[in-house]
C-alpha cells in the first residue's frame, strides 16, 4: 500500500531565459491553493493526499501541469475551477478528469 492515497506534484519551474514554463502561469499559487483546499477538506497527511512542488517536469508546451501518483495521471490547468474539478472528481471520487488530462 502506498504511503499516500494520492501524491500530487506541481511543476513550479521558472526559466530565466524567457522560454515557456509553468511558473509563468503562477504555478506556486496553484500549488498553494490546492494544498490549502486539501487541508480544509481534512484530506492531508499519511494515508490521504500530499501536495508538493517539483522542478521541471519537461511538459512545458502543455503547461501549467501537475501529475497525480500513484496513478501517473498528468493534468494541465488554466484556472482555479480546473483545480477544483481535479480535487472533487479525481482526488475525492477517483474519476479521471479527461478534459484536463494530457
Amino acid at each position: 500500500m502506498a504511503y499516500y492515497r494520492h501524491h500530487l506534484f506541481f511543476c513550479t519551474n521558472f526559466r530565466e531565459d524567457g522560454r515557456p514554463c509553468c511558473q509563468n502561469h503562477q504555478a506556486d499559487q496553484a500549488r498553494d491553493y490546492v494544498k490549502s483546499k486539501i487541508k480544509e477538506l481534512g484530506e492531508s497527511g499519511p494515508g490521504r493526499i500530499r501536495v508538493n512542488n517539483a522542478g521541471c517536469l519537461d511538459r512545458c508546451a502543455d503547461g501549467p501541469v501537475l501529475v497525480v501518483y500513484p496513478e501517473g495521471i498528468w493534468y494541465r490547468y488554466q484556472q482555479q475551477s480546473d483545480l477544483d474539478e481535479i480535487i472533487e472528481r479525481h482526488l475525492l471520487k477517483g474519476e479521471i478528469v479527461e478534459r484536463l488530462q494530457i
